[in-house]
């Protein structure tokens, strides 16, 4: 990758950062551009209020674009789990259906389907791992007629593990489901066509694989899904002319719009903006290849270290994670401890050691790491 980009990262130069997976490290363009931002409200207050708006419909585009999809199909929320508690709340569930998942999800991606569970009594079914790795064909053979949703990330949080979507999503359509996704872990790291996938919902957040600054959630919602699904939280910019105040009937938007309630982080919006630009500029598949190039030697160097590979090495299925044990029983959290007394970033997870590198690294970075392994 450009060692002009790693120059854009401070923390890069001052750590060896591989935790993307958890919070990337900011760009100095993005932060800059959020610090413009401030100063022009501390200067004139809302003098350019149409400025903040016009980055927040240019960022729109962008992220819109890294997924295949048209802006008007994506909200901005707070969060991933704003996003999917808000789609899960607004489906007609009927006693007798049940909703498809994996059994290791991040809880954003579980807790507003347990509440589901709980409250409609609703079947949540669970694929469990085998292996680091989710067997595609168990978790598809849980999917039925009464299926109302299959939902799963599209990288697996706390193993690496890379789903099919595409064909987890025509297992959804051939039943007439809604498919869910968790793309936080993967969008910025690799490419999406959501569409093509026949991904119906999406949720994520700014602030891992996107270099973002945190608070920037997204909602994707298909024109599909659009018919399906209702609103449930919102505001006074979810109907389709917010700013005529008197008329107080009108109609919520027709698309993913609808679920923006109010007012949203404007300069948040500024950083992002140049973050996504950063990555598109680089492009999504050389980044996907580059990190995957860095994770295949963060492996090959582990063949001589007293370590097992916990994350899928399939090709099909291994992503820029990978999580890692010590062989004689040294707890995650302590090596993580011991690695950041050398300035080395990584994150524990379970009884995990979680690496992951991002475009902004090189094989010096995963190198320094591997030797400072105890």
């Amino acid at each position: 990758m450009d060692p002009d980009i790693r120059r854009l990262f401070p923390a890069a130069n001052s750590h060896t950062y591989l935790n993307s997976a958890a919070v990337s490290p900011l760009p100095t363009p993005s932060v800059e551009a959020v610090h413009s931002q401030l100063k022009d409200v501390s200067n004139v207050g809302s003098a350019h209020f149409p400025d903040w708006i016009a980055t927040k419909n240019r960022t729109r585009e962008l992220l819109s674009g890294m997924m295949g999809v048209r802006p008007e199909q994506v909200a901005f929320t707070r969060n991933t789990s704003d996003g999917m508690a808000s789609v899960a709340l607004g489906i007609n569930w009927q006693k007798g259906d049940n909703i498809v998942s994996f059994e290791h999800e991040f809880p954003a991606n579980f807790y507003p389907w347990r509440q589901i569970r709980d409250r409609f009594g609703v079947e949540l079914r669970l694929c469990p791992e085998r292996d680091g790795r989710i067997d595609q064909d168990e978790f598809i053979g849980l999917i039925d007629n009464n299926t109302k949703v299959v939902t799963i990330s599209a990288v697996q949080f706390a193993s690496g593990f890379r789903a099919d979507l595409e064909r987890i999503g025509k297992a959804a359509r051939a039943v007439d489901a809604l498919f869910v996704v968790d793309v936080i872990q993967g969008l910025g790291a690799m490419a999406f066509d959501l569409p093509a996938m026949y991904v119906d919902i999406a949720a994520g957040a700014s602030h891992k694989w996107l270099c973002s600054p945190e608070g920037c959630g997204f909602l994707y919602v298909s024109d599909r899904a659009r018919q399906r699904v209702e609103p449930t939280l919102v505001g006074w910019i979810s109907v389709e002319t917010p700013w005529d105040f008197e008329d107080r009937e009108q109609s919520l938007k027709p698309n993913a719009l609808a679920w923006e309630s109010g007012t949203g982080p404007a300069s948040l919006f500024y950083g992002m903006e140049q973050s996504l630009k950063l990555l598109i500029g680089a492009g999504l598949d050389n980044i996907d290849k580059y990190v995957l190039g860095l994770s295949d030697m963060l492996c090959e160097l582990l063949a001589g270290k007293d370590y097992d590979i916990i994350s899928s090495r399939r090709p099909e299925e291994r992503s820029a994670i990978v999580c890692i044990k010590h062989r004689g029983g040294m707890h995650c959290t302590e090596i993580a401890e011991m690695l950041e007394k050398e300035n080395i970033i990584v994150s524990p997870r379970g009884d995990r050691l979680r690496i992951s590198p991002h475009f902004y690294n090189n094989a010096a970075d995963i190198e320094h790491l591997v030797r400072s392994l105890p």
